[in-house]
């Protein structure tokens, strides 16, 4: 059942656990992410950035999600950091549930000013709106900031901003990134940060860049690299740990975004259908290697993140 994002993590904030969001661009990412949830009887949030947008068509994303949203588990339909004030405005108007301006990489009375027009336009239609302050370094689909220009999110401006705009979810900077690649260590979360803002905040908190990027798989796309020529496919590819994750959510993170996780999956599972399948050209047969992963990248997180039997 489609729901708004206000709601399913209102419920995640009263049970202490945390929602995934799950970006797609096709049929077969949604159908990974849809049947697990069911599966799991866990909450989940679809999420398309501007990117998948323009790759796959907004009716046509919404179509798919309003077939799957007839599952029995809260699902919500959510634009991933939204710049485009224009396509924002489409995706209420087309059925989506809930919409993120990201104008983090503006100048502050910007961001509120950007975010506060979002505000005024959604609400009336029962739209959640989640925004953010601070800027994650990472590229990834259309959103890119160097390191340079990343920074963490100060608590007490957190604040302000939260009372300025009247956003329903906030997006946070405490050390994630996005893209496979989110240091050159292992990367560590500013934990005390977080309380510290969730203390001050009080609605829920969203970690973007969160994606663990499993070695087992980034050993799958490596999978006879020196034949095919691309042995520095995510050479370089660190996540973000377990451990780490638990952290974020004990100290208030309610949503999650999971986006370069599930790319891994998709290829590596896409390489093992090109390596292993010689005799076939029948797509649904190459991409059930995909399927398969992406399921088990979304039951991994699901139950990580708590949300696993808490549909209702």
């Amino acid at each position: 059942m489609l729901t708004s994002l206000k709601r399913v993590l209102a419920a995640a904030d009263k049970g202490r656990y945390a929602v995934g969001a799950f970006n797609i661009n096709n049929l077969e990412i949604l159908r990974a992410v849809i049947d697990t949830a069911v599966e799991l009887k866990s909450p989940v949030i679809i999420q398309t950035s501007e990117g998948a947008i323009e790759y796959a068509g907004m009716d046509y994303l919404v179509a798919m999600v309003r077939v799957a949203a007839k599952a029995p588990v809260p699902v919500v339909l959510h634009v991933d950091h939204g710049k485009d004030l224009a396509v924002i405005r489409r995706a209420i108007s087309a059925g989506y549930t809930s919409v993120m301006i990201d104008a983090s990489a503006l100048p502050y009375k910007e961001n509120v000013a950007k975010t506060k027009k979002v505000v005024g336009f959604a609400r009336p239609k029962g739209v959640s709106v989640e925004a953010e302050i601070g800027a994650l370094a990472g590229v990834e689909d259309k959103v890119s900031v160097s390191e340079k220009e990343a920074f963490y999110t100060d608590p007490d401006e957190a604040v302000r901003f939260v009372r300025e705009t009247g956003c329903d979810a906030l997006a946070i900077s405490i050390g994630t990134a996005h893209g496979p690649n989110k240091s050159k260590v292992t990367p560590e979360l500013d934990i005390r940060r977080l309380a510290k803002i969730r203390r001050l905040v009080k609605l829920p908190i969203v970690l973007h860049g969160a994606s663990g990027i499993d070695p087992t798989l980034v050993k799958l796309t490596q999978k006879s690299c020196a034949k095919l020529g691309d042995c520095g496919r995510l050479a370089k590819a660190i996540g973000i740990p377990d451990d780490q994750i638990r952290a974020a959510i004990r100290n208030g993170i309610r949503k999650i975004n999971i986006d370069s996780d599930l790319r891994l999956a998709f290829t590596a599972g896409m390489r093992e259908a090109v390596l292993e399948n010689h005799d076939s050209i029948d797509p649904r047969k190459l991409l059930l290697p995909s399927i398969r992963l992406m399921r088990q990248v979304v039951a991994g997180k699901m139950r990580l993140f708590g949300s696993a039997g808490k549909a209702r």
